[in-house]
């Protein structure tokens, strides 16, 4: 269980006086369940993910895992600990392959492992385990391989940070049936996962609303789907270039 308390973060604004990105969070993830946490940009998603993560520390607050004061943890630590971030853009590794990287991220796993989460993703482990992690792979081929690493750690708490971005339609279709089936009623493990996407909200048990850096709402799809409405479809209208070509539930 991951809880979340009093948790303020500060960055220096250009004028030089501090702004306040993060405002008196309290916040707690179950284990077995799947949470969403959605809102305007710049409300401060990603600095909250980036905090419980250990990239960012918060100018006030607690954060603990099972009990455990985990504040002062570095990154590598939290990982540790069972935390795993998968970026919003994961970064590239030339002179790497695919199959060293899910070495990094799993030594203990067997080859078979590999192959066997790179085709739950949808990547021929035959084509891929030898391909440089680089700017040859596309941006849906990086989030899959991303995908795979985390599947292949034995993590507790996962966090997603807009895994739709970038990404063909049938990759998100892909990416929700692994997250349904690896962390939705696992009692073992948690995700985060951090999206605007209308088909992702609705698998969540439970979608956060942060807006200025507060918790503007919290609930199942139906119950805060009048707080996040307006800006889900301007985007899906953004994305079809002004037209609804589907109705949003």
């Amino acid at each position: 269980m991951l809880k979340l308390e009093n948790i303020w973060m500060q960055i220096a604004s250009d004028n030089g006086e501090d702004k306040e990105i993060l405002r008196g969070i309290n916040l707690q993830f179950e284990q077995g369940k799947l949470y969403a946490i959605t809102g305007p940009n710049g409300g401060g998603k990603t600095s909250l993910a980036k905090v419980i993560m250990g990239i960012y520390q918060p100018s006030q607050g607690k954060i603990y895992l099972n009990g455990e004061d985990i504040s002062d943890l570095s990154i590598t630590e939290r990982a540790h600990r069972g935390i795993a971030y998968a970026f919003q853009a994961p970064p590239r590794f030339k002179g790497l392959t695919i199959k060293d990287v899910l070495g990094i991220a799993a030594p203990q796993a067997e080859p078979l492992q590999q192959r066997k989460y790179l085709r739950d993703v949808g990547l021929c482990p035959e084509d891929y385990l030898d391909r440089d992690l680089g700017p040859g792979l596309s941006g849906g081929e990086i989030k899959r391989i991303e995908m795979a690493q985390l599947l292949l750690r034995d993590n507790s708490l996962a966090i997603f940070d807009e895994p739709e971005a970038g990404v063909d339609l049938w990759t998100i279709q892909k990416l929700i049936t692994l997250l349904v089936s690896s962390y939705k009623n696992n009692p073992d493990k948690t995700a985060i996962i951090i999206t605007h996407n209308e088909k992702i909200l609705p698998i969540c048990d439970e979608i956060i609303v942060i807006e200025e850096g507060v918790v503007a709402g919290r609930g199942s799809s139906s119950e805060i789907w009048h707080l996040i409405k307006d800006e889900i479809e301007c985007k899906v209208r953004n994305q079809c270039q002004g037209e609804m070509i589907y109705e949003i539930k």
